[in-house]
């Protein structure tokens, strides 16, 4: 959805936010886009991914071409991990369900974050990794719109069931182009209430700048 909303604006995304409406069975979709305000700077559309007669996600999102320059300042740096043959390659769900997506990704999670698939959860709401592409494709940001929800969600190491947990909203701002080679993540969540959990993300590229930036709120996982 995000590539066919930068085609139809010609310009790359900056900030899409997606409401998923229900949940979306393998097989073609169709994306309706409508472009909203083109300025000089940056342009404003909306999206609604189709499967047959029914809306799975609605979006909204601004585009625009990065600025380097400027003022420049961050509170924090990248995060410390393991380098990336260091950390365990993620494989399946924790419940056993296959995922094809995964075996398209070469995703590596921090020793210990990964817990949660053998029953020993770390009881911190936290998944720290590397994130790259299985057959070593460039990273472009429409990966970076893959990557921060491609990790598992980090509720899991927190004693709850390790099922499903549906996507209510998710927010991506990309904050640059990668450099090539992995990407350091780095996901937590902070309040668990009322059958909601959100979840906080930072991507980082090789040289140790931020890339991109993501917010989500889920249901609690169903098991």
């Amino acid at each position: 959805a995000g590539r066919a909303m930068a085609e139809a604006v010609g310009r790359p995304p900056l900030s899409l936010t997606a409401h998923f409406l229900r949940p979306g069975p393998p097989g073609p979709c169709t994306v309706e886009v409508s472009p909203v305000r083109t300025g000089r700077r940056l342009a404003t559309a909306t999206a609604r991914l189709v499967m047959g007669d029914a809306a799975i996600i609605q979006l909204v999102g601004t585009f625009g071409d990065q600025q380097p320059g400027g003022a420049h300042w961050s509170r924090e740096g990248p995060p410390e991990m393991p380098a990336y043959d260091d950390c365990v390659p993620r494989t399946a769900a924790p419940s056993g369900v296959r995922v094809d997506l995964i075996d398209r990704l070469a995703i590596r999670i921090r020793p210990g974050d990964d817990g949660f698939s053998s029953g020993r959860p770390t009881g911190d709401p936290e998944m720290r990794g590397w994130f790259a592409l299985a057959a070593e494709e460039p990273i472009d940001v429409f990966a970076l719109l893959l990557a921060v929800d491609s990790f598992p969600p980090p509720i899991f190491n927190l004693e709850v069931p390790s099922g499903w947990v549906p996507t209510v909203e998710l927010t991506v701002h990309v904050r640059g182009v990668a450099s090539p080679g992995p990407l350091r993540c780095a996901f937590r969540s902070r309040f668990v209430a009322d059958g909601l959990v959100d979840e906080e993300g930072e991507i980082w590229d090789s040289s140790g700048a931020l890339v991109a930036q993501s917010r989500q709120l889920s249901l609690i996982p169903r098991g």
